[in-house]
């Protein structure tokens, strides 16, 4: 019995010297930390997107792009609905410009077949038409004209159509193998949304007119 009174003691002292050690690991602190830091990245991140980026971003067809869109531009967070449908205007006609650029580039390259120049150049003229076309609806939005703003986005949102049709055309006439560029048909794709989730946020504030 004497034996075991003593051994009580030390056994209650090298338990909590032992809790002590485990509680001070630097190791669990750190794992701790780790985890703790994407939930509060996420929260942070969360938090710089303006309520009305993300209502306005709900109401489009494809929400991951328009936060992106409206994102990449600065004055979106203070911007009010058509403040946002013109800064996805202005996304789309960046998209265009772009690839009109690269159609241009391409057309003119040492390495591009004669035959192709040509196509390529008119490519090109149909994304320029597209750009032109989403600079007047960004006039008609300031005007508030939005039924016209509507019908200029809708028009070049078809214009990258007009290329495919062309390439699909040619190789049909020359029983050619050659196919529709990647490259390209992801720039007119993406262009497509683009004007998709500008359409989207002028019938957004079509609808609030009413």
């Amino acid at each position: 019995m004497a034996t075991a009174t003593a051994a009580s003691p030390l056994l209650i002292f090298l338990l909590v010297q032992l809790n002590i050690v485990l509680f001070h690991l630097p190791g669990d602190s750190s794992i701790a930390l780790a985890l703790a830091q994407p939930q509060q990245q996420n929260i942070s991140i969360e938090r710089r997107q303006p309520a009305l980026v993300k209502s306005t971003c709900n109401s489009t067809s494809f929400y991951d792009l328009c936060i992106d869109a409206l994102d990449a531009d600065p004055s979106s967070s203070t911007a009010d609905v058509p403040g946002l449908c013109a800064i996805a205007v202005s996304a789309a006609a960046g998209n265009a410009s772009g690839t009109a650029s690269f159609l241009a580039n391409a057309s003119d390259a040492a390495a591009t077949p004669q035959a192709d120049r040509a196509l390529l150049r008119t490519c090109a003229g149909k994304y320029l038409a597209a750009h032109d076309a989403l600079l007047a609806a960004r006039v008609s939005l300031a005007e508030q004209a939005y039924d016209y703003a509507f019908v200029h986005v809708s028009a070049a949102a078809e214009y990258p159509a007009v290329c495919r049709t062309l390439f699909r055309r040619r190789r049909q006439q020359q029983r050619a193998n050659r196919m529709y560029p990647a490259e390209l048909g992801k720039r007119e794709v993406a262009l497509r949304r683009l004007c998709t989730i500008a359409l989207d946020i002028i019938s957004l504030l079509q609808t609030q007119e009413l």
